[in-house]
């Protein structure tokens, strides 16, 4: 299944868009604002992102660069009826991968929607995120907002196995076997407390980081 955000504040065409592309094996999530699709993309990375230029609280070019600034690799596709060469440009210049002027045919977006797929692949798997935490998996990249946090490499996988369990406690045992013990080194559990303490303080005490107490961790969205 493709899953797909679609930033539209004409509830109208998002609905008659969602409707088809529903019907061919897509997850289609609207957002009508600038704000809901950021806050989204907190939580979660969809496979594509489909993008108005305007909406009522911001300008659909500046939301493609800030999408980009954070996820580099996300396919983006314009949807839009401002067909101004200049503005088709623009677009492209700000990180889009394609721009599709209203009205459109469904049916072609859909296979385009497709092609790009075929050329990215499925870029949203390597990207985790939590709050304002998000983990770049092939580049081992952590960022806390907007700032890159550098970390030891225990700090990394520990952080790293909390948020691929979002949602899941984690006990205390499991963090020490699966990122000490497994590397044949034995060590005791005032280890774990210490890189938790320390991974705390890089990532600003983080809410989204919770201490199960007398048993292990959880990472988990704070709405």
């Amino acid at each position: 299944m493709i899953d797909i955000y679609y930033v539209e504040d004409d509830s109208g065409i998002a609905q008659i868009v969602k409707e088809y592309l529903e019907q061919r094996d897509c997850n289609v999530t609207i957002h009508s604002t600038v704000v809901s699709v950021k806050q989204a993309l907190q939580r979660h990375v969809p496979r594509i992102i489909l993008l108005d230029w305007n909406m009522p609280d911001g300008r659909g070019d500046t939301l493609c660069e800030w999408i980009r600034s954070g996820w580099p690799e996300i396919p983006i596709i314009f949807l839009t009826v401002r067909n101004d060469t200049q503005d088709i440009v623009h677009g492209f210049q700000n990180g889009a991968d394609d721009y599709v002027v209203k009205p459109f045919e469904l049916e072609v977006l859909y296979s385009r929607i497709c092609a790009l797929l075929r050329r990215t692949g499925s870029i949203s798997e390597r990207y985790l995120s939590c709050g304002e935490i998000r983990i770049d998996k092939s580049k081992m990249v952590v960022r806390c907002g907007e700032k890159e946090i550098r970390m030891s490499q225990a700090e990394y996988q520990l952080l790293l196995l909390l948020m691929e369990n979002k949602g899941k406690t984690v006990t205390r045992q499991q963090l020490l076997e699966q990122i000490w013990d497994c590397n044949g080194n034995y060590v005791n559990d005032n280890t774990l407390t210490v890189t938790m303490k320390r991974l705390r303080e890089k990532l600003n005490q983080p809410s989204c980081l919770k201490t199960i107490r007398s048993f292990g961790y959880r990472m988990e969205d704070v709405i």
